[in-house]
């Protein structure tokens, strides 16, 4: 399960703004989402494992979050025809977003290095941002472990209404 992130230099704070490239194919940017919650979820890589999963999760989830008034948004450093193919594949019924250059990754403090059998690289670290409509961060989840995630941030959202 997830484990939510207290002490994150964003809780509480504005939500750093961005201007991506949708799954779409079309540029999107936070301020649309006035008034809205919005899930705002940092993953991998399309087609991996865990980044699958927790998609599909929070694909079926869907109906529970549009009642709670929230919106899903993935974002990777995959790029847009990457995020196309893979909403495709798995039928999303959310935009991904692109962020190709990491700036946004890099604002939201979700660049990390990352080590797997003894090399160190550059990636992203699976988190999740909550954003209420004013488009300040209210929760954090990091270090998610994908299966059951998504079924957790549901269960905030609730256990604030």
């Amino acid at each position: 399960m997830a484990e939510k992130a207290d002490n994150h230099p964003l809780l509480g704070k504005k939500a750093p703004a961005f201007h991506l490239e949708s799954s779409e194919q079309k540029k999107v940017r936070l301020s649309e989402f006035k008034g809205k919650l919005v899930v705002l979820y940092f993953y991998p890589k399309n087609n991996t494992p865990g980044c699958t999963l927790e998609a599909q999760e929070f694909r079926d989830l869907s109906k529970e979050l549009e009642k709670l008034d929230a919106v899903v948004l993935g974002l990777s450093p995959d790029s847009p025809s990457s995020d196309c193919r893979f909403a495709e594949k798995l039928n999303l019924n959310f935009l991904l977003l692109s962020d190709t250059e990491h700036a946004i990754a890099e604002k939201y403090g979700v660049w990390v290095e990352k080590k797997m059998c003894g090399r160190k690289y550059m990636g992203i670290e699976r988190t999740t941002f909550l954003i209420d409509g004013s488009g300040k961060v209210i929760q954090v989840w990091s270090k998610v472990k994908a299966k059951g995630h998504a079924q957790a941030v549901v269960d905030f959202i609730r256990s604030r209404a």
